[in-house]
């Protein structure tokens, strides 16, 4: 092996991939291939919070400052809501994050600290927990009043 992972991961990367194809596997770096496909779902999980998080706080601003929505906020959780199930439809297994608790926490968690800056309203103010399944979040004719 040529390249090492510590000093420059893309040209390992670059390298790992021409040894996997050219089927060289006694060859390849199984524990840091391995640690880089858990990589890539941690970064999709992530992702999914972050997006998620930040639907949820654009809720709580249209539930708690009603006399601010406007039409361009109504198209922003529509979009929102668009790119998050385009994400769910082609990774259908991030699905399982929005039915538990734990995952639900730490979005909720985020979406409070977001909309709280946002808004300058705040923590006591808003619910401690999510008030809307996660169905309705996603759903294009729930808007919280």
């Amino acid at each position: 092996m040529g390249n090492d992972y510590e000093s420059d991961v893309v040209a390992w990367a670059n390298e790992q991939a021409a040894l996997l194809r050219s089927g060289k596997l006694s060859d390849i770096d199984i524990e840091h291939i391995a640690e880089e496909i858990e990589d890539v779902g941690k970064s999709e999980q992530r992702e999914l919070v972050r997006r998620v998080a930040m639907l949820l706080a654009d809720l709580l601003k249209w539930q708690y400052q009603p006399d601010l929505r406007t039409p361009s906020s109504r198209v922003l959780l529509r979009v929102q809501r668009e790119r998050l199930n385009v994400r769910l439809h082609k990774t259908p297994s991030l699905k399982l994050m929005l039915v538990d608790p734990e995952w639900i926490v730490d979005m909720w968690a985020d979406a409070l600290r977001d909309a709280s800056k946002a808004t300058n309203i705040g923590y006591a103010f808003f619910p401690e927990t999510c008030p809307w399944p996660m169905e309705d979040v996603l759903s294009q004719e729930f808007h919280p009043d």
